[in-house]
């Protein structure tokens, strides 16, 4: 714009009006808050939101998404009678059917999960499924999931009368507003140039669906959201059509269902080889536009509605829409803060939009407001992503990819097969060569576990026997029993150095940090609410540098955290290392015979301490070891300079023959540490809980140091207790158990497993979960995998500890 164009400003600024923005918009200004405006390029819900199907499904695989979209149908509810506008919201109900026994087993975990996540999920016989909609065609229905307070709305109604609320409440709904770029002054949008004028706002936040993308560009952002094709069609009128339709979803067939207006059934699904739209610039102002429908694409769909609902056969085709909706490099929405800005927040990629849309605008109107939603939201966090995920080479195969797969059988475990080899350590080749089953963390290629000579190496997976549970039984025994290594060069490092540095981290941790050099303090990072935002190992370089690392795919995450909390005078930094280090693990009884076989250097318990880190010689290699683990043995994390990884993994091999050693997989880390109660961030431990909760009151230290981020709440609950605490269970039986079953006491819902597998130490099924109150001094519980009761029993942690011996011997 010129200098004269005209000048705006705004609390709160919101680019986008599809269902996204005015629910953030409507929940903003309902909360109270003043100078909430709004820019829509065109009109309200002319981008994607106006042809969307309109499902609206509650249950995803996380439980704060689940409630998240819980919150949607709260909103549906009650929005005709506040703001007057009708949006057709039919609470009727939906159905999934599964025509295979392996879809039914999908069904009954789906149960489980929504059980645990507080949601009625009934499974119901395939007669029971035709009573509720008439349609379907019974034959080879091995049963169906039915969730009562699911439906469907008419999208552009339920819009408009969020829009409605939000003008209400006094927020300003600007239409016909185009953005055209943005200025940037120390990591802060200070000025959003427009057709009409420049705006100036506290927050900014981007909820423009398929233009985020090029917006995002003109701050110099990578975005990883994108926009695919996707059709459906609607039916003519329909004879006898009843009242009260739920709507369908058959995914052995990948079809969805949604009653219309009028007696008529949309029909839509998720084909293979969808086309990605705006790979390269969304043409021209498309607003209000579809593309041409492509009848070759959908055929197969069609003829898979004919087998689920034969009545399709016999009416004829109104309209076939073909249209962009939003996606992202995982399926999944892209909300939170951006790093590297102080003022930009992203609620972008919401492929299930409508159903997201309530919840959604909830969520980042209290991220806005209060600094962080309700709800952990980690599965939703832009700082999921790596930069590397929002290029056009990895974005849109993903998201086609994944697009394909909305509906088809995806086992736990299972892993992307495009976008692959990207993050490679130097020990790529040599473990592949040895068996190595990979799978991708942020990029990284990581070993899972390692496929014996005779075995071909590919996943097994399986919901109750996945085949891969035997080999990483083997690779367990073997850290128990002997030694082995672990390629772990993708977890993420940083190093923090300035004058400031030990300061700084003092408010961070909850740990006390100033220790001799050399230390390694295993702590947590945690907000205000002494919530735990990041769980980190850090280590003490010099008097003001440190070493922090964090899991490969956290990284993002807590290096943003840690640069939000920084002094603003940049008398520390933070800077990125990942890249320069390799990690080789060294764990087992047998390690320190290992390491002292292939070092010069005293590595007995008198010359290197516990939790302690030295600078090792290994062959011609200069090293870090950090005598720390997290698989409960005696052990060494080895920091290898990158172009040395392959020389020193070859030396430690060699020195390892005598003492039975091998290579082990990411599973049998995860088995080991169950044992040990090693706890897991983002699952175990999120912001949702604190270290007192959550067992690591020890980690807190409060006479020590000074003030923290978090103290005032751990000191509170170290003096009074918690009403919540993270306990351990145990079953005899082998479970299939991936995390999220449902704990039960008499028969009510009192938890869910935050994580849970399969001791081969200890010879039990082992759960972790939270318990509130007196249940936490019970010992008798129920769990439910699977549809099934099987009974468990509360346990002190950990189960496998041999006091602590060798570990620290």
């Amino acid at each position: 714009m010129t200098e004269t164009s005209p000048r705006h400003s705004a609390k709160h600024l919101i680019i986008g009006g599809g269902i996204i923005g005015c629910s953030i918009a409507y929940h903003l200004a309902r909360s109270g808050e003043k100078d909430v405006v709004l820019l829509e390029k065109a009109a309200l819900t002319e981008g994607a939101t106006w042809h969307a199907a309109g499902l609206v499904g509650q249950l995803r695989s996380s439980r704060n998404t689940t409630r998240m979209l819980q919150r949607s149908v709260a909103l549906y509810d009650r929005l005709e009678a506040e703001t007057g506008l009708a949006c057709d919201w039919k609470k009727v109900g939906s159905l999934r059917l599964a025509a295979s026994q392996e879809r039914l087993l999908e069904a009954r975990r789906l149960a489980t999960m929504a059980r645990s996540f507080g949601l009625e999920m009934q499974i119901i016989s395939p007669q029971e499924a035709k009573i509720l909609f008439p349609y379907i065609n019974t034959d080879g229905l091995t049963g169906a999931a039915y969730i009562p307070s699911d439906g469907h709305v008419d999208p552009a109604s339920l819009c408009q009368s969020i829009a409605a609320g939000a003008r209400m409440h006094g927020a300003q709904l600007r239409q016909g507003i185009t953005v055209h770029d943005f200025e940037v002054s120390n990591g802060r949008i200070t000025k959003v140039m427009t057709s009409g004028g420049d705006y100036e706002a506290e927050t900014v936040t981007l909820a423009s669906g398929m233009w985020s993308r090029e917006l995002g560009h003109k701050l110099g952002l990578l975005i990883p959201a994108c926009a695919v094709e996707h059709q459906y069609i609607v039916t003519e009128p329909i004879p006898g059509f009843p009242e009260g339709l739920p709507t369908l979803r058959d995914p052995d067939r990948l079809v969805y269902y949604k009653p219309d207006a009028g007696g008529r059934l949309v029909i839509g699904g998720y084909e293979d080889d969808t086309v990605p739209f705006g790979e390269h610039g969304i043409p021209g102002d498309f607003v209000r536009q579809l593309l041409p429908e492509n009848l070759d694409r959908f055929e197969p769909l069609a003829a898979h509605a004919a087998q689920v609902t034969p009545i399709v056969n016999e009416v004829g085709i109104r309209q076939i829409i073909n249209g962009p909706i939003p996606y992202s490099a995982d399926g999944d929405f892209v909300m939170g803060p951006v790093p590297d800005f102080k003022n930009l927040m992203l609620a972008t990629g919401f492929l299930y939009g409508i159903a997201a849309g309530g919840g959604a605008g909830e969520m980042i109107a209290e991220w806005l407001v209060e600094g962080r939603p309700g709800l952990d939201l980690w599965p939703l966090d832009v700082r999921r992503f790596g930069p590397h995920q929002g290029t056009r080479h990895y974005m849109y195969p993903r998201a086609v990819e994944h697009y394909a797969h909305h509906y088809k059988m995806r086992y736990p475990g299972q892993e992307s097969s495009v976008a692959r080899d990207l993050r490679k350590s130097p020990l790529y080749d040599r473990l592949k060569a040895k068996g190595a089953v990979y799978g991708a963390k942020n990029g990284w290629e990581r070993p899972l576990w390692f496929a014996p000579q005779g075995v071909e190496p590919v996943d097994q997976l399986d919901f109750l026997k996945p085949g891969w549970k035997r080999f990483v039984a083997e690779e367990h025994k073997a850290v128990r029993s002997a030694v082995a290594l672990v390629d772990q060069s993708s977890f993420s490092k940083f190093e923090l150095v300035g004058q400031g540095a030990l300061a700084a981290l003092q408010r961070l941790a909850v740990s006390n940090m100033d220790k001799p050099i050399g230390s390694v303090i295993y702590t947590q990072l945690c907000n205000e609410r002494g919530g735990i935002e990041a769980d980190v190992t850090i280590t003490r370089l010099a008097l003001d540098h440190f070493y922090i690392i964090t899991g490969a795919g956290f990284g993002v995450h807590d290096g943003d955290w840690i640069r939000r909390n920084l002094p603003p005078d940049g008398s520390v930094v933070l800077v990125e290392v990942t890249s320069g280090w390799a990690v080789i693990n060294l764990c087992g009884p047998k390690a320190r015979d290992v390491l002292q076989a292939a070092s010069d250097d005293d590595v007995s318990n008198e010359a290197f301490p516990f939790a302690t880190m030295q600078r090792l010689t290994i062959g011609a290699a200069l090293l870090r070891a950090v005598r720390i683990g997290y698989v409960g043995e005696l052990g060494w994390e080895l920091h290898v300079p990158t172009e040395f990884a392959q020389h020193v993994y070859d030396l430690l091999w060699d020195a390892g023959q005598p003492f039975g050693i091998r290579d082990i997989g990411y599973r049998a880390i995860d088995t080991l540490r169950l044992e040990k109660a090693y706890l897991y961030w983002s699952a175990d431990i999120t912001p949702d809980y604190t270290p007192v909760e959550a067992g690591l009151a020890g980690r807190v230290h409060l006479k020590s140091k000074g003030d923290f981020l978090g103290r005032s709440v751990l000191q509170r609950q170290k003096q009074e207790g918690t009403d919540r605490k993270l306990c351990c269970f145990v079953c005899d039986a082998d479970l299939p158990l991936f995390g999220g079953e449902t704990i039960l006491a008499d028969g009510e819902v009192v938890s869910l497993a935050t994580s849970a597998g399969y001791g081969t130490s200890v010879e039990k099924t082992i759960i972790l979960g939270y318990l509130s109150g007196a249940l936490a001094e019970r010992e008798d519980f129920e769990l439910e995998a699977m549809g099934e009761l099987h009974k468990i029993r509360r346990v002190a942690a950990p189960l496998y500890d041999p006091d602590n011996e060798r570990l620290k011997a």
